[in-house]
C-alpha cells in the first residue's frame, strides 16, 4: 500500500482545501512536505480556485520540522534547508494571487506557527496554541515567524515568545492581534469555512491586489505606499468586478462578482 500524500488537496466549490497530512507526526514538516505545501498553493490559483482554508488532519496543525525524519547530505546545513524548502513555501503564502484562511486545530508549534500565521484570515480553535520552541532546542524562528511575528504583535511579544519558549494559547494570540477569530474546537472548520466562502464570492482581483497592497505598506514608505494604491487602484477599476460592484450599487441589489 503507497503511503498517503503529505498534502491533501480538494475543491468545495470556489474553495482550495489544503490539509496538512501527517496526522501520526502530529502533521511535522519534511523538505518534502513543505514543497508540496507550496506547490498546492500554486496549483489553487492555477485551478481558479477564489480563496485557500489551510487546516491540519488528525488532533495537530502542525508541530513543526519532524525532528526524527531522515536527514540526507542536502539537510545537514539547516541555513540551505531554509532556503530551499522552508523560504520557498512562506513565499508561496504571500505570493498567492487569492486570500488564504488558516484553521489552526490544535498546537502550531516552530514552522508550524509560521505556517499558521502566513495566511489572510486566522481562526483559531479554543485548545490550540501558538509556540516558538526554537530557544528550548538551541535553534532560531525561522520560515518567517520572526516577520510575521513582529509585524502583526511587535517587538515585545515576537522576544517574548522566541527567547522564553512557552505556548500562546489562541484567547492570548487574538488579543495579541495574531488571530482573527477564537471558535470552539467542534465549530473550527464550518467557521473557517465561512470566511473562505464569503473571500471566494468577493472580487478576487481586488482582494489578490489587497494583499500586495498590505505587505509592501509593512516595510515601505508613505510615498511609496500611495504609488502602489494608485497603479491597482487603476487596475482594479478595469475589473468586471468593479463595472459589477457599481452596476449593483446603483441598482440597490447585491453584486454577483465574477473574480474577474
Amino acid at each position: 500500500m503507497s503511503e498517503a500524500p503529505s498534502v491533501l488537496f480538494e475543491r468545495d466549490g470556489e474553495v482550495a482545501v489544503i490539509r496538512l497530512n501527517r496526522p501520526d507526526r502530529l502533521n511535522a514538516v519534511t523538505p518534502e512536505m513543505l514543497d508540496r505545501i507550496a506547490a498546492t498553493i500554486r496549483r489553487a490559483a492555477d485551478e481558479g480556485a477564489r480563496s485557500i482554508l489551510v487546516t491540519g488532519e488528525g488532533r495537530a496543525f502542525c508541530s513543526g520540522a519532524d525532528l526524527a525524519a531522515p536527514r540526507g547530505e542536502s539537510s545537514r546545513d539547516l541555513g540551505d534547508s531554509l532556503r530551499n524548502h522552508y523560504n520557498p513555501m512562506t513565499e508561496a503564502f504571500a505570493a498567492s494571487p487569492i486570500p488564504i484562511v488558516n484553521a489552526i486545530n490544535g498546537p502550531a508549534a516552530g514552522a508550524g506557527a509560521a505556517i499558521a500565521l502566513a495566511g489572510d484570515i486566522i481562526v483559531m480553535a479554543k485548545s490550540s496554541y501558538l509556540l516558538l520552541a526554537f530557544a528550548n532546542i538551541g535553534l532560531v524562528p525561522d520560515a518567517g515567524s520572526t516577520w510575521l511575528i513582529a509585524k502583526a504583535a511587535g517587538r515585545a511579544k515576537v522576544l517574548e515568545m522566541a527567547l522564553l519558549g512557552e505556548r500562546l494559547k489562541a484567547e492570548e494570540a487574538l488579543e495579541a492581534g495574531l488571530a482573527t477569530a477564537v471558535v470552539e474546537d467542534d465549530a473550527l472548520f464550518d467557521a473557517a469555512m465561512a470566511y473562505a466562502r464569503r473571500l471566494a464570492g468577493m472580487p478576487t482581483v481586488s482582494l489578490g491586489l489587497i494583499r500586495k497592497q498590505v505587505a509592501a505598506a509593512l516595510t515601505g514608505t508613505l510615498s511609496e505606499t500611495l504609488e502602489i494604491e494608485a497603479v491597482h487602484q487603476r487596475i482594479a477599476s478595469q475589473t468586471e468586478d468593479f463595472r459589477e460592484g457599481v452596476t449593483a450599487f446603483l441598482q440597490k441589489r447585491k453584486p454577483e462578482f465574477k473574480g474577474k
